[in-house]
């Protein structure tokens, strides 16, 4: 049996008729750039969230970079970082021309530990940035707790986790802005790029769409130095209908973990940790074993396609050669880089293919 690591069709075929409707309607109008597609996806987000605004951009990075910008977050600054994430969240920092400052995760859960934030804290440190990893919210009430106490800004990356929720409130509500991505990947994915920004706040609102929109709050007056990232009326007539199934389709990923973490009983393998307080959407479900490279070959020659988030850490890839960081640096990362690697989980997968999966976990033995 061959089995993707992720496949849209089960999804596409579904949404097939609301899809092609979006599509025509956009065509049709001969709107494609902030238009009444943006405005209402945007309204629908920021409910679906929890707050009071939304605003569309290109991507996730940019979400990340325009709210850091909007902070006035720059040169001389620092940021709080997990050392465990998609390097996306460092080059957020580096492009507002702050510094990235890494933070060790639990090795259980893969997000950031709250515990070991104040000791990386420095009178240059501007905001945390945690990062909801692999669709489960981080320990955001101790992470609350150090922003507030150091007058810090924080900055959620949902990237991953659209829907997830922290003792009931939904991952982008904790902190003073949120970003997501839209990438075709995502739990809510677009047909393309796509990003947004999430805040209560309206005057940081206001001030991410004029960064995005090349720092203009109207045509041809610019207040800010700003970008061109903002999110094309297409992307947000399908992101708009996506959206109502957003939660029935996480509940599916739900589902589908919860048969691998209950059947998966391989004594090499290290399943991931749910806190108590999360309700995580499992954007990637990814296991711990010593022998990962073995096991990568054991699943891949039974047909499983599988991926490895993120086998090179971010302190040692060679663009971040300039911080000086060395192996050995960030040890929790590092083990994590060297022993993650993550199942196939997409809406649709089959009772055979969880099946098969988890039959052919279990059957990896390390060699003698």
């Amino acid at each position: 049996m061959k089995i993707p690591f992720v496949s849209f069709k089960p999804m596409e075929k579904e949404l097939d008729r609301e899809l092609r409707e979006s599509f025509d309607r956009v065509f049709l109008h001969s709107w494609y750039i902030e238009g009444e597609e943006d405005r209402r996806f945007e309204q629908r987000f920021a409910e679906y969230c929890g707050t009071k605004y939304c605003v569309g951009v290109g991507n996730g990075l940019d979400a990340l970079m325009l709210s850091l910008k909007a902070l006035e977050i720059g040169a001389g600054d620092e940021v709080i970082v997990p050392s465990n994430t998609y390097i996306a969240t460092a080059l957020a920092v580096t492009y507002v021309g702050a510094k990235p400052v890494f933070v060790e995760p639990n090795i259980n859960t893969f997000n950031i530990n709250p515990m070991r934030i104040e000791e990386a804290l420095t009178d240059r440190t501007k905001a945390i940035m945690p990062v909801h990893l692999y669709g489960q919210a981080c320990e955001m009430d101790p992470i609350m707790e150090v922003a507030k106490k150091h007058q810090l800004y924080l900055v959620e990356d949902c990237a991953q986790a659209h829907g997830a929720t922290y003792k009931g409130k939904k991952a982008g509500t904790f902190g003073d802005i949120a970003a997501f991505s839209f990438y075709p990947g995502k739990n809510l994915g677009a047909l393309g790029d796509a990003g947004a920004v999430v805040t209560d706040s309206q005057a940081l609102a206001e001030k991410v769409r004029a960064l995005g929109n090349y720092g203009s709050d109207y045509k041809y007056h610019h207040i800010y130095k700003g970008n061109n990232s903002r999110l094309d009326e297409l992307q947000a007539a399908f992101l708009a209908a996506k959206l109502p199934h957003l939660d029935r389709m996480n509940e599916e990923r739900r589902r589908i973990a919860s048969r691998y973490i209950t059947e998966i009983r391989n004594p090499e393998i290290i399943l991931p940790t749910v806190l108590e307080d999360c309700v995580p959407v499992w954007h990637v479900f990814g296991i711990r074993c010593k022998e990962r490279d073995a096991l990568e070959r054991h699943l891949n020659a039974k047909g499983i396609v599988t991926n490895k988030h993120y086998p090179i850490p971010i302190h040692l890839q060679e663009c971040y050669r300039d911080l000086g960081y060395r192996q050995g640096d960030f040890r929790v990362a590092e083990e994590i880089s060297a022993t993650e690697l993550s199942l196939p989980m997409y809406y649709g997968m089959t009772e055979e293919q969880i099946d098969y999966v988890i039959d052919s976990v279990n059957s990896f033995e390390v060699e003698a």
